[in-house]
């Protein structure tokens, strides 16, 4: 997994995985978050997403206040998203 940022984008290319990738996310997103109570996150090519990043997410929505849009570039984590009654939590669109 690797993650790049432009102000409130975060570009993940790869798949987030394992564990240390849920907690390397995480903390990239908590930096971002001191500044801006909106964010962008492209996931380019993963075809999953760990509970822990949803839980993480949706904390975010739901008790932080922070505006999520989740950009997914695969059909198969688009549709677990949208299984997963989360497409309009976090504002998920397929691209």
């Amino acid at each position: 997994m690797q993650i790049n940022s432009a102000l409130s984008l975060i570009t993940i290319n790869g798949n987030i995985k394992k564990i240390t990738d849920s907690h390397e996310l995480q903390s990239y997103i908590n930096k971002i978050i001191q500044e801006h109570d909106n964010i962008t996150v492209h996931l380019v090519d993963s075809i999953s997403m760990p509970s822990a990043v949803i839980g993480y997410f949706n904390k975010l929505v739901l008790k932080d206040d922070i505006g999520i849009q989740l950009k997914v570039g695969n059909s198969q984590l688009y549709e677990l998203l949208q299984d997963l009654n989360l497409t309009s939590v976090f504002q998920v669109s397929l691209v």
